[in-house]
């Protein structure tokens, strides 16, 4: 079954199981690379994405759901679980080195030295606005086009790429300058 995802979203509305589980197997490797990116955490991530497809099946229930770009869709509510969780929980406060042992190989201490990078970008993104974290992450992570992310956002070429300005600036100032995102 190599259906486009449109096909298969009608498929879904009509509840075929076999259309459904396709959805999911197309979509939840993504999303939960997308929700890991953002939360640093495997059952974290893994638990957003089973509630993305909770809501998914839900909206569909009801009637309701995606009428087109199933992707974007999915994408959008993983987006705005990460922004609840994000409002419920603030972020951790790390303590950073301020050097980190530099290595040819990567050894526990440049894995450890990898995370705790991974870790303060994390912490820089969620002092972004939820908008500019959704168009970076998409952008840069995801390997997005700026059309495909206007699309997703239901927002103007323009003003993603005044999100991307905006937020690459602030991500700057943040990481930069030395600042602790914590």
């Amino acid at each position: 079954m190599t259906e486009n995802p449109e096909k298969l979203l009608q498929k879904a509305q009509a509840f075929d199981q076999e259309a459904l589980a396709k959805i999911y197997d197309l979509f939840s490797d993504e999303l939960y690379g997308y929700a890991y990116k953002h939360v640093g955490t495997p059952q974290i991530a893994e638990d957003l994405v089973a509630e993305t497809f909770s809501r998914f099946l839900t909206a569909l229930e009801r009637g309701g759901g995606p009428q087109d770009h199933l992707r974007a869709y999915l994408y959008r509510i993983t987006h705005n679980l990460i922004t609840d969780l994000y409002r419920r929980e603030p972020p951790p406060a790390q303590e950073l080195e301020e050097e980190q042992l530099v290595e040819d190989s990567p050894g526990p201490a440049g894995i450890l030295a990898e995370q705790q990078e991974a870790d303060r970008v994390r912490q820089a993104l969620r002092l972004l606005t939820p908008e500019q974290r959704q168009v970076l992450t998409l952008k840069f992570l995801e390997g997005w086009s700026s059309a495909e992310i206007a699309q997703s956002m239901e927002k103007s070429l323009g003003a993603v790429k005044a999100l991307q300005h905006r937020g690459v600036a602030s991500l700057q100032r943040i990481l930069l300058d030395n600042q602790d995102p914590s």
